[in-house]
């Protein structure tokens, strides 16, 4: 299907189109508007600068972090989960929520569901593929399972991941092991690793003559660290296995296309790093691949080549898909190199604060190529669990404590909004629980 409306945002033209154009037709707010006015300011004012010069920019990021709503009642460092959308995005979702409330079954099927074509482009666009070979799910979770749950295997088959991989993945592939005998074979890597190449030595050796799939995660969530994708894959098909990754994490946090991964099947969400609404997200599967990977949902076999075919969930709200225009918007206004920098320059931030405090040690390594925004710090002779309690109950800071068989610690994610002296108070109470200890 051709689609007749381009979706190309530069940061040249990110936010100087006018009121007419796709998705900022929904910003009829004045407050919003004028919001917008300042943000192109500020973006005019650090065109000169490099990703790494503007990173420091305070008074360039202070406009970015009005451009969310959030509270600063809360320091909120746990945005892996799910992050804040900026006001725009969330804007558009309740305009789009109120036209289809408008006779719904005209509205929302025959106006505003195949402006999600659009959509389609623009993450294409994004991730560096043809707009065929992308879906528009609900989450990085239904991405993966679409894969994990439509591929064919025979009983024996060797399915290999880590023991650090996403607890709804591996619950997906124990459950084809329970019910098909399939083997999940589970392998272990560095915390942190010396180089990446330590990752894909493990998972060399992981590899058997009956392996048949690998599951990657490009950035591994509890903590953070970024694997080497494309020397995996490479591997892979070098030996006939097919590779998924899940991209869950990385996508739209740090800078990368899809060919930087060589990748041929990759799942995300958008509503962590690209601020879009909450239950939206990308499969991404090759297309001469889409004809051999069942549906979750049946699909007509007319449709056995259709990327849509994944899409076939039932009745569904319009709204959050439409709105993903908005979060595009938004994220390549800012520039992902751009972003980039900001989000590693603020890791590093506190992590160099803290690093060479006594007691503190680090799940996450300091190495550019090997993490970004998030990071797992440890304090020694502490519980992970008691730590965030008291963050939260004494000083409202909301964190993410991880408890692993191979490791514990709080996992901390900042965000763009998110202010250094937010960070300093973070810091503050982190060093005196590590020299003082937890208060009784």
């Amino acid at each position: 299907m051709k689609n007749p409306i381009a979706y190309k945002y530069s940061r040249r033209n990110f936010l100087s189109v006018t009121g007419k154009s796709l998705g900022l037709a929904a910003l009829s707010s004045s407050t919003v508007a004028s919001l917008l006015k300042e943000i192109q300011a500020a973006t005019k004012s650090v065109a000169h600068l490099s990703p790494q010069q503007t990173a420091m920019e305070e008074d360039y990021w202070a406009v970015i972090q009005r451009s969310f709503s959030v509270t600063r009642g809360i320091i909120n460092l746990n945005n892996g989960g799910v992050s804040p959308s900026p006001r725009i995005v969330t804007e558009a979702l309740v305009r789009y929520i109120w036209q289809q409330e408008d006779a719904t079954a005209y509205t929302m099927w025959q106006i505003l569901e195949p402006q999600s074509e659009t959509i389609r482009t623009g993450l294409a666009e994004l991730f560096g593929c043809d707009r065929e070979e992308i879906a528009i799910t609900r989450n990085a979770s239904e991405s993966l399972e679409i894969l994990l749950m439509g591929m064919d295997f025979k009983p024996g088959d060797e399915i290999l991941t880590t023991t650090q991989d996403y607890g709804r993945m591996v619950t997906t592939l124990r459950q084809r092991e329970r019910r098909e005998g399939l083997v999940l074979k589970l392998i272990k890597i560095p915390i942190p690793p010396k180089n990446l190449d330590e990752i894909t030595a493990a998972f060399a050796a992981g590899i058997t003559s009956r392996t048949r799939l690998i599951l990657m995660a490009h950035m591994v969530n509890i903590t953070g660290q970024i694997t080497p994708v494309k020397a995996v894959c490479e591997m892979a098909r070098a030996k006939g296995i097919e590779a998924i990754v899940d991209g869950a994490h990385s996508f739209a946090q740090f800078d990368f296309k899809q060919k930087d991964l060589g990748c041929d099947y990759f799942g995300t969400s958008l509503h962590k790093w690209l601020f879009a609404p909450k239950g939206s997200g990308l499969l991404y599967v090759k297309r001469e691949k889409i004809p051999k990977i069942w549906p979750l949902m049946a699909a007509e076999s007319k449709q056995a080549s259709d990327i849509r075919k994944f899409e076939e969930i039932g009745t569904h709200s319009a709204a959050p898909r439409l709105a993903i225009g908005e979060a595009l918007l938004f994220h390549n206004g800012l520039g992902s190199k751009r972003k980039e920098a900001r989000l590693r320059y603020l890791s590093r931030y506190w992590m160099n604060k803290l690093k060479e405090v006594p007691k503190v040690s680090f799940n996450t390594s300091f190495d550019d190529n090997q993490s970004c925004a998030i990071a797992n710090i440890h304090i020694e002779g502490t519980n992970p669990s008691a730590i965030g309690s008291y963050l939260f109950d004494k000083h409202h800071i909301f964190t993410t404590p991880i408890i692993h068989d191979e490791f514990q610690g709080i996992r901390i994610t900042p965000n763009v909004y998110t202010t250094l002296g937010e960070l300093d108070r973070f810091c503050n109470v982190m060093e005196t629980i590590a020299r003082k200890g937890l208060p009784a």
